[in-house]
């Protein structure tokens, strides 16, 4: 239950009814159509909520607001509802003010939906897949796919707590020019192994990790040197599947270790031998959106994306200001490009498995791929505009001793998840990576998250937790139990700290759902941040041990409340909730 929206409901009721009220006494005109914003001020000396009613309706009823307001509040009937006043202010501002009754329903509606506090049903059961990380399985797991492996994650368990379908995927890209480039760097590095480094050249955009080098070792060591003349269609295919076979356990491991488990990993080369490229290729030709030329077939991009912006309202002049370009499909060679296999991809994930949406997490370097890809899908009726969303996502700048960090000490390139994960915790690293939204750059400070005090920000939200979690142990040996909230009496929870700890609790669930309808699960951590420090305030001030029985129990209720909560939002994040630190 959201109880931030019940709050606004009732405002809205409540205001509807004193309107209705005043017109049937003939104090206000009756029949008019009132449309008004509810919001909570930021100061809460203005109230909890305020409604702009008064001044929304002062042009259909010739009126001041002022005057609208004053009648409003001489009509509200506010017994048993969750406010205690309501007031006139400013130019005309409706200001309700919670009373104890709205207070104790945020600890009851926490008991009762315990770890299904903040799901919702806004979703409304859309089916809805995360595609995200979808690396090259061509090397180790990096950085950037450490920032998008925990956005997509996290993002999913979001929208499935908002009431989603979510199904999350990672796309192998096991087939095209970066497989033929990683068997072709094996076979050089194999090679290498049994003729001399001086003896054979390494090809000039091969892959030059220590991995590779590996992986050329495993081969000779399990095949000899029986592919040293072999024909190079032979040992490509040999090699590649080697190498993935060897590859892509190594990124399942990694994954699981940071906490990440996929409903499927689909593979780009069962697009390729069932047909499915080539038949969504014909289809895109069917509809008349290719062409041929200098031997390959082409996808008339210009054509598709010229519809596709008139239609978002740019005007015909903008659009011929673009530099819009075409994209092959189909090589002279009959192989068929990335962009197709891309293509047919996603008209697999709409229309053969039924997905209402697919939002895909993407580094920000394939911005241009966006609307392209978008087009192509609405050539082919799927709607591709309105129901394929890109999250772009910015760099990671990982810091040390105050200086970038750009080299990984295994290997000397770039910095691998494993290696990171040697370094700290994965439950900083999950943390931190979903500390700022996506298209902001992020800088990792490595000796910040290795630090135990407040200064660390997961360590300041674990540490509440355990913190709860250790003063109802002690509190438990003396015999004082968590009561139930019908036992508590929310009235006695009167001071600022305890009101303002309260009012956050009653958060989760609309920030679970702004963080689904904005795509930002950043804003759970500043979710937990706020409610963290809103614990430790409450603590410092106030005792609970030694209190008299009644205040102990509330405060009692409001601490394991706020440990519960604290479990919940860490969960949504994949990040543990301790009970000793």
């Amino acid at each position: 239950m959201n109880l931030i929206e019940a709050a606004k409901r009732q405002v809205q009721e409540l205001t509807q009814q004193a309107y209705e009220r005043a017109a049937a006494k003939g104090v206000l005109s009756g029949g008019a159509t009132v449309s008004a914003t509810i919001e909570i001020p930021k100061d809460a000396k203005n109230g909890d909520y305020a409604s702009s009613f008064a001044m929304a309706a002062a042009k259909p009823l010739h009126m001041a607001p002022r005057a609208i307001a004053e009648a409003i509040i001489a009509h509200l009937e506010l017994e048993g509802s969750y406010f205690a006043s309501a007031e006139t202010a400013g130019p005309g501002f409706l200001n309700f003010r919670l009373a104890d009754k709205w207070y104790g329903e945020v600890l009851s509606v926490i008991e009762a939906e315990g770890v299904r506090y903040g799901e919702s049903s806004e979703g409304k059961g859309e089916k809805v897949m995360v595609e995200f990380v979808s690396a090259n399985p061509t090397g180790p797991m990096h950085m950037g796919n450490a920032r998008g492996g925990v956005l997509g994650d996290t993002l999913a368990n979001v929208l499935k707590r908002d009431g989603y379908d979510t199904w999350k995927e990672f796309y192998v890209n096991d087939a095209g020019n970066q497989i033929h480039k990683f068997a072709d760097s094996i076979h050089a590095r194999y090679m290498q192994l049994l003729v001399g480094e001086e003896n054979f050249p390494f090809p000039e955009e091969g892959y030059h990790g220590d991995d590779i080098k590996e992986l050329a070792r495993q081969f000779y060591d399990q095949y000899g040197d029986s592919y040293k003349d072999k024909p190079e269609a032979e040992w490509l295919e040999a090699m590649s599947a080697f190498g993935l076979k060897v590859n892509v356990p190594k990124m399942k491991e990694d994954l699981l270790r940071y906490g990440i488990e996929y409903d499927q990993w689909f593979f780009e080369s069962e697009l390729h031998e069932s047909g499915y490229v080539e038949e969504t290729v014909s289809l895109l030709t069917k509809k008349g959106w290719t062409y041929e030329k200098d031997g390959a077939l082409w996808l008339n991009t210009t054509a598709l994306l010229k519809e596709k912006y008139l239609r978002e309202g740019k005007t015909q002049e903008q659009v011929d200001k673009l530099d819009l370009k075409d994209d092959v499909l189909r090589r002279q060679n009959g192989f068929y490009t990335y962009f197709a296999a891309d293509i047919a991809y996603h008209r697999n994930k709409f229309e053969k498995r039924g997905f209402d949406r697919v939002i895909n997490i993407w580094g920000a370097d394939h911005h241009g791929h966006v609307a392209r890809l978008q087009a192509a899908l609405d050539g082919l009726g799927l709607n591709g505009s309105e129901r394929l969303t890109i999250v772009l996502m910015q760099l990671v700048n990982l810091m040390q001793d105050g200086k970038p960090v750009r080299m990984s000490k295994r290997s000397g390139k770039a910095i691998a998840l494993h290696d990171l994960l040697d370094e700290i915790s994965v439950d900083a690293a999950r943390y931190f990576f979903n500390s700022r939204v996506s298209t902001s750059p992020l800088d990792f400070d490595l000796d910040l998250a290795v630090r135990q005090d407040s200064e660390n920000p997961v360590y300041y939200v674990q540490y509440a937790h355990a913190r709860i979690c250790s003063l109802l142990s002690r509190l438990e040996e003396e015999g004082e139990a968590v009561p139930a909230a019908e036992e508590v009496d929310a009235s006695l929870l009167q001071s600022g700290e305890e009101r303002a700890l309260l009012k956050c609790l009653s958060q989760l669930p609309e920030e679970i759902h702004l963080a689904a309808r904005d795509l930002d699960p950043s804003r759970l951590n500043r979710y937990l941040a706020a409610l963290a420090g809103d614990f430790h305030r409450f603590y410092n001030a106030h005792r609970i041990k030694g209190e008299e029985p009644a205040l102990l129990k509330a405060r009692l209720k409001l601490a394991d409340s706020v440990r519960a909560v604290l479990a919940v939002g860490l969960g949504i994040l994949g990040v543990n909730a301790p009970v000793k630190m």
